[in-house]
């Protein structure tokens, strides 16, 4: 199942103000790391759903909030509570690191 898509107008709405942690993946659809870990992170998705929910940006098409929250390598996972960043994750993990990072965050 693909992951949802944020743009920079839905991006307050849909991150920011969720009542639940949202994983947001910055990426490009050139980017090979990217579509390296997206499977990775539709898995999480799905396995997650109830501690977190997982979307992503493109960066190309969402340049203001790639730089808002200073994204500059690709690809680059950020974690929101409270529409705070609490945890950072960059470039290609397993799925077990990822979750082993963010844990501490989810509650």
């Amino acid at each position: 199942m693909p992951l949802t898509t944020v743009s920079e107008a839905s991006f307050a709405a849909d991150v920011l103000a969720s009542p639940r942690p949202v994983l947001v993946d910055f990426s490009a659809p050139w980017c090979p790391p990217c579509q390296t870990i997206a499977p990775v992170l539709e898995q999480i998705a799905a396995d997650e759903t109830r501690r977190l929910r997982v979307v992503t940006v493109d960066v190309d098409e969402n340049p203001v909030v790639a730089d808002l929250y200073q994204v500059s390598r690709m690809p680059t996972l950020v974690l929101f509570r409270g529409g705070q960043e609490v945890a950072r994750v960059q470039g290609v993990r397993p799925r077990e690191l990822i979750l082993e990072e963010l844990a501490p965050h989810l509650g």
